[in-house]
């Protein structure tokens, strides 16, 4: 009688550990945030009282945008402000304008990346962006195939140079609101594999 117990027990248990279960919350350092312009990059600037202007601009592939009277700035590896200050510095040193209003909205970041491979409809790379969440980065990546393991989804992330960190992942419990989505930074590398039958 009681080794009958024992034995359902211990078919009891190895059902459960076959059966996969959702791996903890995992415990990730903050994304470090990158929002350096790179070429590719689509940005929106305007000087105010310049109508004319255009106002959309795609980084060259050497770093330089072609901005009206100025020609070429080089831009690739500034910040958001310090380009905004290059071109202000820039048309009052050409004598264009005394003092330029001028505001700069990083539209797409297309120079930075995160890859998403396996078992997803659209496997590849993404665009990032400032906010991206790993739930997204599925989404745009026409989501999870019928034999992806939704449930123990790897993230590799660089914390340092030559030095990254891995976890695994159940978007299913993201999805449920069980677990936090999570941030993801430029450079992040998502992998779905499928799962074992």
């Amino acid at each position: 009688m009681r080794s009958d117990f024992w034995l359902k027990a211990a078919c009891l248990v190895a059902l459960v550990g076959c059966a996969g279960g959702r791996p903890p919350s995992p415990v990730l350092a903050p994304p470090i945030l990158s929002t350096t312009i790179g070429p590719g990059d689509t940005l929106e600037i305007a000087v105010v009282g310049e109508k004319d202007l255009p106002h959309d601009f795609r980084v060259n592939p050497d770093g330089t945008i072609d901005f009206p009277y100025l020609d070429r700035v080089e831009i690739a590896g500034l910040e958001p402000q310090q380009v905004v200050d290059r071109i202000k510095g820039k048309l009052v040193d050409a004598k264009i304008l005394k003092s330029p209003q001028v505001s700069l909205l990083v539209k797409q970041y297309a120079s930075k990346k995160v890859s998403i491979i396996g078992q997803v409809s659209k496997p590849g790379s993404l665009s990032w962006n400032d906010g991206m969440k790993l739930f997204e980065a599925v989404a745009q990546s026409g989501g999870f195939t019928s034999i992806a393991d939704s449930n123990h989804v790897i993230l590799t992330r660089q914390t340092a140079p030559g030095k990254s960190v891995t976890v695994t992942v159940s978007v299913d419990a993201i999805a449920e609101g069980s677990q936090p989505d999570i941030a993801l930074q430029a450079g992040d590398s998502i992998k779905v594999d499928a799962r074992v039958f």
